[in-house]
């Protein structure tokens, strides 16, 4: 799965692995807003890497494995950020996600007959450092997101975005480059 080659979705250990997160997840999602340290404990647990520096994701958050999602300093996640990490994600330093936010990295053929045998493929997404991720954008499978990037609310990213550039829209893209001082 990781090497991005075909694997099946109903594999036991895969079914293992997302039980004990989705676990983990719950756990997280019940905690009071005010408990900040115990909502640290299970984020390091859960999360493939996180920095010691702040880190800050509002409840409620989702995940699939946990994982292979890697996350720089200062981070912050807006309400409902929901993160399909079947390949790995990682978000560099700095960066904002707005609320509705989602990261996909699973993969499904077009073909319905291949797709209802639950074999699937994944590639990874790479947030550059200083990203701003509006609300309600969705990342698609594959894409890399450059440093010192704007993406605006309510687009889909379906194509890399270079660094230090604003991208908005369905399909997402570069509106302004390079960002203005």
């Amino acid at each position: 799965m990781l090497a991005g080659e075909i694997y099946s979705a109903v594999d036991s250990q895969l079914l293992e692995e997302l039980a004990v997160a989705r676990e983990m997840i719950h756990d997280y999602n019940s905690l009071r807003p005010s408990e900040t340290t115990r909502k640290l404990e299970i984020l390091k647990a859960l999360l493939g890497h996180i920095a010691d520096d702040a880190i800050i994701v509002n409840q409620p958050f989702h995940c699939d494995y946990g994982k292979q999602i890697s996350v720089g300093e200062r981070f912050f996640a807006n309400f409902n950020f929901t993160v399909l990490d079947e390949a790995p994600v990682t978000i560099g330093n700095d960066c904002f996600i707005g609320p509705n936010v989602s990261i996909y990295t699973a993969c499904h053929s077009t073909d319905p007959v291949e797709r209802n045998s639950r074999r699937e493929w994944a590639e990874p997404v790479t947030i550059g450092d200083n990203v701003w991720i509006g609300g309600s954008v969705t990342i698609l499978p594959g894409v890399t997101i450059g440093d010192n990037v704007t993406i605006g609310a309510g687009s889909v990213v379906t194509k890399d975005i270079p660094s230090d550039s604003v991208a908005v829209g369905n399909p997402c893209k570069v509106t302004k480059s390079p960002v203005s001082s």
